[in-house]
């Protein structure tokens, strides 16, 4: 059957490279892309793959044709460049803290934002509260991603770590508020009906806690109506609905890697995958 080809202005969205550099070249290649194509990423370009240092500069070197938000795995490099958490076993980042311009690629990272929405698509790399809808999503990760762009980000950066507070409440000041909103947007997997956040486990959606959900099955939630682009559950898999699409599908853990065009008409979203045994093959 042949496929119609799609504008040339449709994204191409791309599931967590966190490092796996080779893969992400042969599904760029797979994909064929036009050269003006949009490029989405959802977050975490780096980290447990073993060519962090060359992913980076791949994407970097695409120029605003690139739109990646950032990952729990992105902030972990800035945190770790920082002093501020030690390196973990099995982290992949010390060749861009070693590299001679460490100190642009990192400004770099710094400078990417939490949020990405265009054509009634929105893109996180966790999730979004049920609560909140699109403008409030955007507000709140701007004041996140000017935090992190001030002179005291590394003060910042510090205080977001940590499970508390769990649910959003509009009154919310803050470091409070930084952190709960950084929660949401780059480690959310469950939450409950009322958008309390459980970080018990990072397992399927069978290992969902007594009331918990995922969080994009909250009934109430105002982003429903929203085609909403997200990565960081590797555990989940591909996930592709109307309004949805789950990209991160485990390349670092030896799955695959996968792109979606994000065409406006889901029948005409087109999936792209490509294998990632020597992404694993790497960690080992």
């Amino acid at each position: 059957m042949t496929v119609p080809s799609l504008p040339n202005s449709v994204p191409l969205a791309f599931g967590d490279l966190q490092g796996c550099r080779s893969q992400y070249q042969q599904l760029l290649a797979k994909a064929a892309p036009a050269p003006e194509t949009p490029l989405w990423f959802a977050g975490d370009l780096i980290n447990r793959g073993g060519e962090s240092l060359a992913a980076l500069r791949d994407i970097i070197a695409l120029g605003d044709r690139a739109r990646p938000v950032l990952g729990n795995h992105d902030l972990h490099l800035l945190s770790v460049s920082a002093g501020i958490r030690k390196s973990k076993k099995g982290d992949t980042i010390d060749e861009i803290l070693a590299a001679p311009d460490a100190e642009d690629l990192l400004h770099w990272v710094r400078h990417r934002p939490l949020a990405h929405f265009e054509n009634d698509m929105l893109m996180v790399h966790a999730g979004v509260l049920p609560q909140w809808d699109v403008a409030t999503t955007l507000e709140l990760a701007e004041e996140l991603s000017q935090a992190l762009r001030a002179p005291n980000w590394k003060e910042t950066l510090a205080g977001l770590y940590g499970n508390e507070p769990n649910r959003w409440k509009p009154g919310l000041k803050g470091i409070d508020r930084l952190r709960l909103t950084c929660t949401a947007l780059t480690r959310m997997r469950f939450c409950d009906l009322d958008g309390a956040m459980d970080f018990s486990t990072s397992g399927g959606l069978s290992s969902a806690p007594p009331g918990f959900m995922p969080w994009f099955d909250v009934p109430s939630r105002k982003t429903a109506d929203t085609t909403v682009v997200f990565g960081h559950w590797a555990a989940l898999g591909l996930l592709m609905r109307d309004n949805l699409i789950g990209l991160d599908s485990g390349c670092v853990w030896g799955e695959k890697l996968s792109a979606v065009r994000l065409a406006a008409n889901p029948a005409e979203r087109r999936l792209t995958q490509v294998n990632c045994d020597g992404c694993r093959a790497m960690m080992d």
